[in-house]
């Protein structure tokens, strides 16, 4: 699939394409939110929330494949987002999800 001019990058694992669209770091605080800590919101400043909570909602098969790329995901890039979570706090959350899935 080829695009224009910007081409759009997207994970190469299994149901990648659906996690680009969520956002890895969206997806990790959103979880983090649902299974460990209820008061954890960064994922809520996101206008776009409902649309990636329901891709997230029919991606459930993923879910543990996509913490375990998480986990080897640069802190980098995982660093650029907009909900304030720095790339090691995201592998963290990543990890305390995986340790409860």
């Amino acid at each position: 699939m080829t695009r224009a001019s910007s081409e759009r990058h997207t994970f190469s694992f299994e149901g990648g394409d659906k996690l680009t669209t969520i956002g890895a770091t969206f997806f990790v605080s959103y979880l983090y939110h649902r299974h460990v800590d209820s008061t954890h919101r960064n994922w809520a400043s996101i206008k776009t929330q409902q649309s990636r909570i329901s891709t997230i909602n029919k991606s459930e098969k993923y879910h543990r494949v996509w913490l375990t790329h998480i986990d080897s995901m640069s802190e980098t890039n995982l660093n650029r987002n907009t909900l304030s979570l720095n790339g090691a706090t995201i592998k963290k959350m990543a990890l305390a999800l995986q340790q409860l899935l």
